[in-house]
């Protein structure tokens, strides 16, 4: 399976670590944990298509622009809330692609 970037990586840890932990708590050797180096979000621990959904969610929220931005800055604003939720929408995509 092709790695996942560490946003990715970030929010499935995330999401599986109290799961993981409750169910793994009293095996001394779990099969696999987000704690170890080079876990990718086994299907156990992680509903990927979920936590894709959450995002999209997220993403699709409206935002208004504050009435102070004015002009230039208020396309400023608009331009790093679109890049914000363009990445949003790509860790979505990844989740979706590694599921």
């Amino acid at each position: 399976m092709p790695e996942l970037s560490p946003a990715a990586q970030k929010i499935l840890r995330a999401d599986a670590a109290e799961r993981c932990l409750a169910e793994w708590s009293s095996v001394n050797d779990p099969p696999c944990h987000p704690s170890d180096e080079g876990w990718n979000g086994c299907g156990t621990c992680v509903n990927r298509a979920a936590v894709a959904a959450a995002l999209e969610a997220a993403a699709d929220q409206p935002y208004e622009v504050p009435s102070w931005y004015r002009g230039d800055d208020c396309q400023t604003y608009r331009d790093g809330a679109d890049a914000q939720r363009n990445r949003i929408l790509s860790i979505a995509a990844e989740l979706k692609a590694h599921d």
